[in-house]
């Protein structure tokens, strides 16, 4: 189940606008050019912005059956080259400019601003037939913990979504989100897989750049994570004149009760679809929607399964939840489900691990109608505006970097706490290395424990419950 094979059918339509539009017949033949030069399946890594480079790459490696690991072109070197170690890949697809990349290998072929790097030493990886593509999990704190993603998992998905979001070939997304980030690049395929055209800009939406290409390509719609639609009510969205839009996507987190209320009678009174979603990079992307008829209905939730998937609890026993109004773990079920995760060039010649299962981590619990509303976590994961982040991860990180530190925090408030004087070094080697929002380091005196020597989170200075 490739489908990205099939889009020849769209022949001339607009596939793509980035400096000048470029039809679909134009992007297979760019993108079977670059993935031709690999010639046989073998991992390569995608250095991605949101360009023509990185999404015609990432075309003509699925369709070639290369397997693609994704990671932000902003991505530290040092980060970088772990992940090369760990995972040995036998080129990278990335800017001409990234001068390490330069100066360390040699490359062969070039387009436009991307070029082709080629490995010293090759290796021939054992690669599981079904492997179509590695994702991370963990924003950017540079996990080695990558998802294993099939051409099925992909494809269900984009189709699921295409078709609670009736895409078609009239729809014009224009891009907001990262491509190296499952809700990005489910964008991207949804949309490819219906004969749509993608406006492809890295222009923040403050900037004036984004909203003339909106009005430009008549863009009908665009997706956003909760600090972008906080963005957006600073910017007055409610008085922003764009007539050609009519569908508006968030997931990557909860908006905040007001702000989606707020979001909710703007796009009423301007006559926009307005979606909330729920996923995880484990499932593709989204495992849930709330129709647009349900917004007022039932606000704070994060509704009912996308078509083709299923939703079930469990309580602490595992044994199934049947009566509304209680809570238990979500598990899902669907063909999005992820192969499971690989953390290095070893795990890739695994088989399915998941079985079309996943465990969520999610507390949540259902009302009387099904709709499903999320209330608590079961690990130590938040989202930082969109990002995943594993508190235990970043803890490790800084622990490396000569800093006993203490995570905690809720969605888009990171807490640091820190024994150590030195914040302003450690804010540095933060802004260096990693790409974070919404953190804020807190010096103490002690870390809390209790007579076992677990730490005491609930006792930590401006905890944020």
């Amino acid at each position: 189940m490739n489908d990205f094979q099939k889009i020849e059918k769209f022949g001339n339509q607009i596939a793509l606008y980035a400096e000048r539009a470029y039809s679909y017949v134009e992007m297979i033949q760019i993108s079977d050019d670059i993935s031709r030069e690999i010639g046989a399946r073998t991992l390569v890594f995608c250095l991605c912005s949101n360009n023509k480079e990185s999404l015609f790459g990432y075309v003509g490696f699925i369709r070639g059956k290369v397997v693609p690991l994704l990671l932000d072109a902003s991505i530290s070197f040092e980060q970088l080259q772990k992940l090369i170690d760990l995972y040995e890949p036998n080129f990278i697809w990335a800017t001409k400019e990234h001068q390490e990349l330069s100066a360390k290998y040699k490359h062969s072929f070039e387009f436009e601003n991307y070029a082709l790097y080629k490995m010293p030493n090759p290796i021939q990886h054992n690669l599981d037939d079904r492997l179509a593509l590695l994702l991370t999990t963990s924003g950017s704190t540079g996990s080695p913990k990558f998802v294993r993603l099939s051409y099925e998992n992909i494809f269900s998905n984009a189709a699921s979504i295409a078709e609670y979001l009736d895409i078609g070939p009239n729809d014009k997304p224009i891009t907001t989100l990262p491509m190296s980030y499952s809700y990005g690049l489910s964008i991207i395929n949804s949309h490819f897989i219906k004969g749509a055209s993608i406006v492809i800009t890295d222009a923040s939406i403050i900037s004036k750049e984004f909203w003339n290409l909106c009005k430009e390509h008549n863009v009908t719609t665009f997706g956003g994570v909760p600090f972008s639609y906080e963005i957006l009510d600073k910017l007055k969205f409610q008085d922003i004149s764009l007539p050609s839009l009519k569908k508006l996507t968030q997931a990557g987190g909860k908006l905040p009760p007001t702000l989606f209320s707020k979001f909710v009678e703007i796009c009423s009174a301007k006559g926009i679809e307005f979606y909330t979603m729920y996923g995880q990079t484990e499932a593709t992307a989204r495992m849930a929607y709330l129709p647009c008829d349900k917004n007022r209905d039932k606000a704070g939730s994060i509704g009912i399964a996308i078509p083709g998937g299923e939703f079930h609890l469990e309580d602490d026993a595992g044994s199934k939840i049947t009566q509304p109004y209680t809570t238990g773990e979500l598990i899902y079920k669907g063909q999005n489900v992820s192969l499971g995760y690989a953390e290095s060039y070893r795990d890739l010649s695994k088989q399915d691990e998941n079985k079309a299962l996943l465990h969520t981590g999610d507390l949540a619990y259902f009302d009387s109608d099904g709709y499903y509303f999320i209330s608590g976590r079961k690990k130590r994961i938040i989202k930082l505006y969109g990002n995943r982040v594993s508190l235990d991860e970043l803890e490790l990180f800084l622990s490396e970097h000569g800093y006993t530190c203490i995570c905690g925090g809720k969605d888009d408030h990171l807490n640091i706490y820190t024994l150590q004087d030195d914040v302003n070094q450690m804010k540095k080697i933060m802004k260096e290395k990693l790409n974070l929002k919404g953190y804020k380091i807190v010096k103490i005196d002690t870390i809390p424990r209790n007579h076992f020597g677990k730490i005491l989170y609930s006792e930590l200075p401006n905890w944020a419950e």
